[in-house]
């Protein structure tokens, strides 16, 4: 009996090492949630530092709006909030991209 008290700490002790490799494993596994995140839509002032310029009234006018400011330069996209699509910049580029989406002066 006493020769099988080292092979048993052995043992459990790879056993306890397995256990921790697994969970440790599992929990620097990025991005692999089993539930998914149903998106939801937010407020237009709820999307971080971006700013709204624009509030596009379909999809043909929110992708000539970011073709105009990407001409321009000026980096955007369309975010679609609980109260419509909006085109939104950074607020460095907000007093540009307003100028730019609304034309030249008369």
């Amino acid at each position: 009996m006493d020769s099988l008290g080292p092979l048993l700490g052995l043992v459990v002790s790879l056993v306890v090492v397995a256990v921790l490799v697994l969970l440790l494993r599992w929990t620097f596994s990025g991005g692999k949630s089993l539930v998914a995140r149903v998106p939801r839509s937010g407020p237009p002032g709820e999307y971080g530092l971006l700013v709204s310029v624009a509030a596009p009234q379909d999809a043909e006018e929110a992708l000539r709006l970011t073709r105009l400011l990407d001409d321009a330069g000026i980096r955007s996209t369309v975010v679609h909030t609980t109260q419509g699509a909006r085109v939104m910049v950074w607020p460095d580029d907000a007093a540009r991209a307003r100028g730019v989406l609304a034309g030249p002066p008369a």
